[in-house]
């Protein structure tokens, strides 16, 4: 799929449910999109100063905070970072592999995790509602250098 029809299910996705997709919302989705691994805040915001030189903290933290609210962005909880989500609209458990050397990241689907994490739960009374797990190491890439 490309970058451009990517935004664009993002933004039919957001007008389906009822939310704007404003320009700013697309120029911050379309960095996180573009990026090959998580992206902190900070960095998001000197990007986005590139061609938005008025763009503020609080600007990226409310997009960033939409975007996670309606499942368009993941975040990296160890690292405090965010990564783009290529299969929003539903509600999905999330792993990720990342890579401690160059960053990349990548969001996998263990067939089976969920279904052990949840009955282990029960066995505890306890539902959980959602998880992330986050796998570090060393992609292929960083391994063969």
């Amino acid at each position: 799929m490309t970058i451009e029809s990517q935004v664009l299910k993002a933004r039919m996705y957001c007008e389906d449910k009822g939310a704007r997709f404003t320009v700013l919302r697309e120029k911050i989705y379309k960095l996180l999109i573009e990026k090959e691994g998580a992206i902190g805040a900070y960095e998001l915001l000197d990007q986005l100063k590139e061609t938005e030189n008025t763009a503020k903290p609080a600007t990226v933290y409310r997009t960033l905070d939409f975007l996670l609210e309606f499942g368009l962005v993941h975040r990296i909880e160890s690292s405090n970072a965010f990564v783009a989500c290529h299969h929003f609209g539903c509600n999905h458990p999330v792993q990720f592999l990342i890579c401690d050397q160059c960053g990349d990241v990548k969001e996998i689907q263990s067939a089976g995790l969920q279904d052990t994490l949840d009955k282990q739960a029960h066995k505890f009374g306890f539902k959980v509602q959602s998880q992330t797990i986050e796998a570090h190491g060393l992609c292929i890439s960083c391994q063969q250098h």
